[in-house]
This record gives structure tokens, sequence and C-alpha cells, in this order.
């Protein structure tokens, strides 16, 4: 649903019109307020109160449904500059986490779906990615690099739990000794320990835990079905202790909502056993801008101005600048006082120390996970 609350499309924000957003078409336990169409989409549609007093219904259940990707490759390969790593492995597309913020969200208009509830609720799942990652792997002319699972979509979203996509994907890398980095919101990574901790004996595995918030309320608001702080937390320690490299990225940094919280983020980070962090400041590329205002006026609408305005004011009065390097750290001067407050912490806290590269020698191609060889691929 369209909020009927307008935040001004251009300029400074300064007034946010008052007509309220019916608090009975909130999804429990969703991030997104509408499912307003995506950007491909000819046709939109937009609630509203026909006089038959349909509008004071309660929201139906919004059930996730789980469909079948039929990917011919698993491996996607990119050039970006500002980023570390140049290929990842996604097992799912969209997140049932439902992180308002999500930057992957845009992804579901190739689909034909929306970026807001569709995203969170149409969950595509790559059921045969398993046997793609073989066979990638194992082509004469791979070269190994990192591979970073998980990094468009959290590759330990609940429907993980019962697919174990992810799990067997971490088999086959262990099995060919391939570097991988993983980053996730999820306690579920705790199920994998077991294999990651010996190929962090390895050197080949790294893990991030984005921990956003250290407010159980406001993670609810923006991460509802994302682990807890608490249990992030707790993630971090449970890795740390079998000896798996964890570092923590609190990301996104949302000016004038959570920027308060990065020393407190850090030292907390540090206290349960991670041995780095990182920080990306909130995009809004797409569809994302408007799902985001519509989540500010209806979960912190004494704070929507400002947060929109601070966003504004890092990114030339713009809601996003996709630019290199400008999209996750933004300019000016709350830009550059988030980045020193971030590493003056992160070193206070010894999590400024540079983390040694993945090792890539040990890849043994052309093998898998049973021990067999595989001929002729």
């Amino acid at each position: 649903m369209r909020t009927e609350q307008k935040l001004k499309k251009s300029g400074r924000v300064t007034l946010i019109d008052t007509a309220a957003v019916a608090e009975r078409f909130e999804h429990r336990g969703r991030g997104a307020v509408s499912n307003q169409a995506g950007r491909y989409e000819k046709q939109t549609h937009n609630p509203f109160d026909d006089g038959w007093s349909t509008i004071e219904d309660d929201a139906l259940p919004l059930e996730t449904v789980l469909l079948d990707d039929t990917a011919k490759t698993i491996i996607t390969f990119n050039k970006s500059p500002d980023i570390s790593f140049d290929r990842t492995v996604n097992p799912y597309r969209g997140c049932e986490h439902g992180c308002i913020y999500c930057f992957a969200r845009p992804t579901h208009a190739w689909a034909g779906l929306s970026a807001g509830l569709d995203f969170e609720s149409r969950i595509f799942r790559k059921a045969n990615a398993p046997e793609l990652l073989v066979r990638e792997l194992n082509r004469p002319a791979y070269v190994p690099r990192p591979i970073a699972l998980g990094m468009n979509t959290d590759a330990y979203q609940p429907v993980e739990r019962e697919q174990k996509l992810t799990r067997r994907l971490l088999e086959i890398l262990s099995a060919h000794n391939h570097p991988v980095s993983l980053l996730t919101k999820s306690a579920l990574i705790q199920r994998d320990i077991d294999v990651l901790a010996p190929m962090a004996q390895k050197g080949i595995v790294r893990v991030g835990i984005s921990i956003t918030t250290l407010d159980r309320t406001l993670a609810r608001k923006m991460e509802p079905r994302a682990a807890t702080p608490e249990r992030r937390l707790e993630t971090v320690r449970a890795l740390s202790e079998a000896g798996i490299p964890v570092a923590v990225m609190t990301a996104p940094i949302i000016p004038g909502l959570n920027d308060h919280e990065i020393e407190a983020l850090l030292e907390a980070a540090a206290a349960y056993g991670a041995s780095g962090a990182g920080y990306v400041v909130l995009r809004l590329p797409f569809e994302i801008k408007d799902l985001f205002h519509e989540w500010l006026v209806q979960h912190v609408p004494d704070r929507a101005a400002r947060v929109i305005n601070l966003i504004r004011e890092m990114r030339g009065g713009k809601d996003y600048d996709p630019r290199w390097f400008e999209r996750g750290r933004g300019r000016g001067p709350m830009a550059d006082l988030i980045n020193q407050r971030f590493h003056k912490a992160a070193a206070r806290n010894g999590l400024d120390r540079k983390r040694p590269e993945l090792r890539t020698d040990l890849f043994r191609p052309r093998e898998t996970p049973d021990g067999q060889f595989l001929l002729g691929l």
C-alpha cells in the first residue's frame, strides 16, 4: 500500500503531511509497508478507502512462497572497483529477513515482482546450485579466487534451515579447498561450524556478521525476521571461539537513525571476539528510496524528515549517488564525521588490523565432495 503521507521529492524535506497510514494494513513480521509495482511494470495499483469500510479490515496474513529458479550458471562475476571480491554465489533470490534497506530489493523487478513485500515473501531457490558449482569449479580454465557466498541475499535466511543449499555449497568448496567469504545476519551459520572450522584452519574462509543496531525494538522494525542483535553477537562469539575469523559489518549506517551507535557497536563486537569491522552508509537505489520513505513515515514519523535530509546532504542533494566509491560512503561533513568516528572506534577496539588474504594455492580441481574425480568436464 502506498502511504498517503508524502515526502517532498526534491529539495530539503521540511514537511510531512499528516494523513495517517492505517496501521491495520501493516503485515506483521514484514519490513516493507507496501507492495508497489516494480520499475518495469506498465500498471500500478494504490489501495484507498472506497467508502465501503474495507480499509478497516486487517491485512491478510502474508505467507512465504518458495519458487524454483532454474539457474544455468551459479558463479556470478563482477568488475566493480569499490568492492573486494570479483565473484559471488547466491543460492537464493529474495530474502525473508525483510530488511527494509536491502540493496538487493530492486532485483525482484526482473521477475515482474515488487521490491516491497514480494521481495521478502516470494523467495527463489536455485535447487541445482550444488551441481552447477561442481561443474564450474572443475572447468579447465577456472582460476580460483575467493567466492563471496550470499552477498546479494542472505545465504542463511530462514528457508535455508530446510533447504540446506548453503551447507551443500560449503561442503563442495571445502572439498575443493576453495576460498570463500560469507556475510549474514543469521545465527543459523552456527550449524555449519563443523564445516567452517576446518576451512579456517587452512586459511580459506572468513565470515562477516552484519549488526545494524543494538536496539532490539529498532531491529525488529528494520529487519523483522533476522536474528536479534543479541543472537548475532552470540554468533560472533561462537565463530570466534571455533577459530573462524569473523568481522562485524555495521551496515548500513543511517544518519539520524542508528549512527549514534557506531562506538557501542564496535565495542560490543570486540568484546564478543570479532577480529575486524567494516561499514557501509545507507544506499537507496531504484525502488528502495520510496520503500524506505514509506517505512520511515510508518515507524519513525518524528524523525523521517531529518533522516531524509541527512541522507540527501551526503548524496549531493539526491537520495542516492551510484558512483563508484561514493555509493557506500557518501560525501560531505556528515559522511566525513561517520568515517572518522568509525575508524577511531575501530582502532580503539583493535578492529582495524589488516586481515590476511584467503589462500588460493590449496585449490584442488576436478574432485567432488565424495573424493571422486570428474572426467570430461
